[in-house]
């Protein structure tokens, strides 16, 4: 006989019986009406956006449980647009004969390619189809518009360490939990703390640290759970690690950055892939403030590149403290992106004859002026991109394009 894991014995069967999530579960709200079955809510379809261990396949099958109507289930991850196509087709047929709503419970949509999530728009739209989609990303970018405008995007946050206690409690005092098992109050505070608010890995640590025991105490939990870190390099604590990362070293927090890394680090994380994003954080963020910037951040990544891990966390730190540190400039990546949206917009005026490879007539050398600069058409636009500031050593630049524009266009 398989073994089911704690957090599937323990799972909530009722609204009454889930713990968190008071704000998105507020009374009459949406999500509310659904789980109780009030068909008031006119089988709305929603998505339920929140990290691993927030509550959402749980809210979806106590939606299920309650609405009287035929609930299926599918993973993004191993589904196929043929298995959406067949659930359409029964959800069609349960309508037509039975009168029957159908819910599809799609956990991971996110994995879904926009080809397939695009499979699913005229049912959901017609009402064919109640769709409750489960996602660890933000469903902005990871979730056909089409499909969002049709659905309501329900946001859950991670558990706090008190809902995570009491979850905790319960499964002690459950018949299908860990009844008989006695766990020392900063063993539950300590695997609290650490499951960073996920319900299902604080059950999993749980289960773990009462292994063959009948009174688990602080050592025990701390030993069981010991070089574990919540980070899954493919998934949604991935991005969320990466984007605090780069958001404090935007912002100057040293210490944060390095936090952040110390994170990654510790989770496996790809080097090479913590270098990538200091390298585009020296372009973007810091840019012409300081260029060296963008030196030192190859340099790291080059060193890691050739002496791996772990002394590759050095190098990856000594970045890392150096952009944090630095004077920040995005005028670059400013300019850069107003152009390309002009040349997008179709602003490709015919280049002045005088600057063309064959035939040029007319064009004027700037070396032969003592300050390197003439002046001449160079296009017969006038919209301005670069815009610097007065950060770092930008602010030289600043002088220097102030003088060059005087000649160029007096």
């Amino acid at each position: 006989m398989v073994d089911i894991p704690l957090a599937a014995r323990v799972r909530p069967e009722s609204l009454s019986e889930l713990i968190g999530q008071s704000a998105a579960l507020s009374a009459n709200g949406p999500l509310h009406r659904l789980t109780t079955g009030d068909k008031s809510s006119s089988w709305a379809s929603i998505i339920l956006w929140g990290p691993p261990g927030s509550g959402k396949t749980t809210i979806a099958r106590i939606i299920g449980a309650n609405n009287g109507a035929s609930f299926s289930e599918l993973s993004a991850i191993s589904a196929s647009v043929s298995q959406v196509r067949e659930l359409i087709a029964k959800a069609k047929e349960l309508r037509e004969i039975y009168g029957k709503q159908a819910i599809l419970f799609l956990d991971e949509i996110h994995r879904f390619t926009k080809t397939q999530q695009d499979s699913l728009l005229g049912a959901v739209e017609s009402g064919l189809l109640t769709l409750i989609a489960a996602t660890t990303e933000n469903p902005s970018f990871s979730v056909v518009t089409p499909l969002i405008s049709r659905s309501l995007v329900i946001k859950l946050e991670p558990l706090s360490a008190e809902s995570l206690i009491a979850i905790m409690q319960r499964a002690l005092s459950s018949d299908d939990g860990l009844p008989g098992v006695k766990f020392e109050p900063e063993a539950l505070e300590y695997l609290a703390k650490i499951a960073m608010g996920d319900a299902r890995r604080a059950l999993t640590l749980m289960e773990t640290a009462a292994a063959g025991l009948s009174r688990v105490t602080l050592e025990d939990a701390e030993n069981s759970a010991k070089a574990t870190i919540a980070y899954d390099q493919a998934g949604d604590n991935h991005y969320d690690t990466i984007s605090a990362f780069i958001k404090s070293v935007r912002g100057s927090d040293v210490n944060s950055a390095l936090h952040y890394l110390a994170r990654m680090i510790v989770g496996g994380e790809d080097p090479m892939f913590i270098s990538r994003r200091l390298l585009i954080l020296a372009a973007e963020d810091i840019g012409l403030a300081d260029p060296q910037a963008l030196v030192l951040a190859e340099a790291a990544a080059r060193t890691v590149e050739h002496i791996g891990m772990p002394e590759g966390r050095i190098p990856l730190a000594e970045a890392t403290i150096y952009l944090s540190l630095a004077p920040k400039s995005n005028s670059a990546y400013l300019a850069i992106n107003k152009a390309i949206a002009d040349v997008e917009a179709g602003e490709v005026p015919a280049i002045p004859s005088h600057l063309r490879s064959t035939g040029a007539v007319g064009y004027k050398y700037p070396h032969d002026s003592e300050i390197g600069v003439i002046t001449q058409e160079y296009w017969p636009g006038n919209a301005k991109y670069f815009t610097p500031t007065n950060h770092g050593q930008e602010a030289e630049l600043a002088k220097r394009l102030e003088l060059i524009n005087k000649i160029l266009f007096r």
